[in-house]
C-alpha cells in the first residue's frame, strides 16, 4: 500500500458521511450498501477498535482450527506460519479506518480498499499482485412485496488470508464457514476454497429467487388473459426486479471465466478446479433463466398492450353501434314527430275561427283539409322512409 495511503489510515483520515433514518450511534448509521458515498463514523463517536467489527477469526492448518484469535494483529503475527497455515477474517460493516488498519496488516492494494469503503460495487474479480479482490451479489426474494434484496460480500483472497467484508446480514458467511470446518480435505486446500465455498453458497442463494420469480411470472401470465387492469404496474415493477437480479448474476459470468482462465498459471488444485467450474455451470444457468425472464417479461407486456388495445377497440365498436341505435331511434321519433306536426299546424290554422277566412264557408273546405293533411304526412313518410329514417 502507497505510505500516503498508510498515513491518512493512521491519522484517521475523513470520509463523506451519509446520514440514515437508523437511529445509532449519534443519531447516523452508515448505510454503505445504499449509497455511492464513503461513510465514516460522526467525530464526536469514539472510535471502535478493529476488533469490534470481527465476526469470526480463525487460524487454519492443514484444514483444521489452530488457533481463534482476537485481534489481526495476533493474526498478523502467526502468518507466514508453516506450509498449509490460513487465516479467515469475517469483518461486518467496518468503518474506513478499520479497513485501512487492515489494508496495513495484510497489505491490501488501496484501489480494492476504497472500494470496499464504498461498497455498493458490481460483482467484480481483480488481481492485485498475489491477492484476488473480488465482489458478489447476494440475493433473496421478498414474495410478499415481489422484491430482490440484494447483500454484498468483498472478498480479499491472499496467499495465506481471506478477509471477508460484509455490507449486508445476509448472506450468513457462518453458515459456510461451519460447512468447510466439517469438510477438512476441501479447507485444506487453501483461501481458494474458501472463495469457491462463498461463491456457492452466494449461487445457490438465487435459486429460490428464480423460483420465486418464475411463480410471480406464471400469475403474470394468468392476469394477464384474465384482463386484470392492474397488471400493466405489475409487470413493469417485475421486470426492474429481473433487471436488477440480472445486473448481480452476469457478471459472475466473467468472474468465473477469469478464474478458469488462472487455473494452470497458478497452479489450483485439480479437484477445486471441478468444483469451480460446477459452480460456473450453475452460474451460467441462473444467468440464462434471467435472460428469460427479461425477454418473457417483455413479451408479457407486449401481449397485455395488444389485449388492452384490443378491449378498448371493442368498447369503442360497441359505443359505436349504440350510438348508431339511438341515432336510428332519434330518426324514427323525429319522422314521426315530424308526421304527426303536419296535420297539426293545418288544423290549428282552420280552427282559428275567423269570420273571413279562405275555404272557411267553402262546402269543400272540410274534405279539402282532411286530404291535405293526409298528402302532407304521406309524403313525409315516403321521404323519411327513402332515406332509411323509418
Amino acid at each position: 500500500m502507497s505510505e500516503w495511503r498508510v498515513r491518512a489510515a493512521r491519522a484517521g483520515k475523513k470520509w463523506p458521511l451519509r446520514a440514515s433514518g437508523h437511529a445509532g450511534r449519534g443519531g447516523t448509521e452508515p448505510v454503505p450498501e445504499h449509497s455511492l458515498d464513503a461513510w465514516t463514523e460522526p467525530d464526536d463517536v469514539p472510535r471502535m477498535p478493529l476488533e469490534r467489527s470481527l465476526v469470526d477469526a480463525a487460524v487454519y492448518r492443514d484444514g483444521c482450527r489452530v488457533d481463534t484469535p482476537a485481534s489481526l494483529a495476533e493474526i498478523y503475527a502467526r502468518l507466514p506460519g508453516a506450509p498449509g497455515t490460513m487465516a479467515w477474517i469475517g469483518l461486518y460493516r467496518p468503518t474506513p479506518e478499520q479497513l485501512w488498519q487492515a489494508a496495513d496488516q495484510f497489505g491490501l492494494h488501496e484501489l480494492a480498499v476504497e472500494d470496499a469503503i464504498v461498497a455498493h460495487q458490481r460483482p467484480k474479480l481483480e488481481r492485485y499482485g498475489d491477492t484476488l479482490f473480488v465482489v458478489l451479489r447476494s440475493a433473496r426474494y421478498l414474495d410478499e412485496t415481489e422484491e430482490v434484496d440484494f447483500g454484498e460480500i468483498h472478498l480479499f483472497v491472499g496467499p495465506e488470508f481471506v478477509l471477508t467484508v460484509r455490507h449486508s446480514q445476509v448472506p450468513d458467511l457462518g453458515v459456510v464457514r461451519k460447512r468447510l470446518e466439517a469438510d477438512q480435505d476441501l479447507l485444506a486446500m487453501g483461501p481458494e476454497a474458501v472463495l469457491y465455498a462463498i461463491l456457492d453458497a452466494v449461487v445457490d442463494g438465487y435459486a429460490p429467487v428464480v423460483a420465486g420469480l418464475q411463480n410471480d411470472i406464471d400469475e403474470i401470465e394468468t392476469e394477464v388473459f384474465g384482463g386484470d387492469p392492474k397488471v400493466s404496474r405489475r409487470i413493469y415493477e417485475l421486470s426492474r426486479e429481473v433487471v436488477d437480479f440480472q445486473r448481480a448474476t452476469r457478471p459472475l459470468l466473467t468472474i468465473m471465466r477469469s478464474l478458469e482462465a488462472g487455473f494452470a498459471k497458478y497452479g489450483t488444485n485439480e479437484e477445486l478446479q471441478r468444483y469451480l467450474r460446477d459452480v460456473a455451470d450453475h452460474a451460467t444457468a441462473v444467468a440464462e433463466r434471467v435472460d428469460g425472464f427479461r425477454q418473457a417479461l417483455g413479451d408479457i407486456l407486449t401481449v397485455n398492450a395488444t389485449l388492452v388495445t384490443q378491449a378498448q377497440n371493442e368498447e369503442m365498436k360497441a359505443l359505436a353501434e349504440a350510438g348508431h341505435a339511438q341515432n336510428n331511434e332519434i330518426k324514427k321519433i323525429s319522422s314521426w314527430a315530424a308526421i304527426l306536426f303536419a296535420p297539426t299546424l293545418i288544423g290549428t290554422v282552420y280552427g282559428m275561427n275567423f269570420d273571413h277566412m279562405p275555404e272557411l264557408h267553402w262546402v269543400l273546405g272540410y274534405p279539402f283539409a282532411i286530404v291535405l293533411m293526409a298528402l302532407v304526412c304521406v309524403g313525409l313518410y315516403v321521404v323519411f322512409k327513402h332515406r332509411d329514417w323509418l
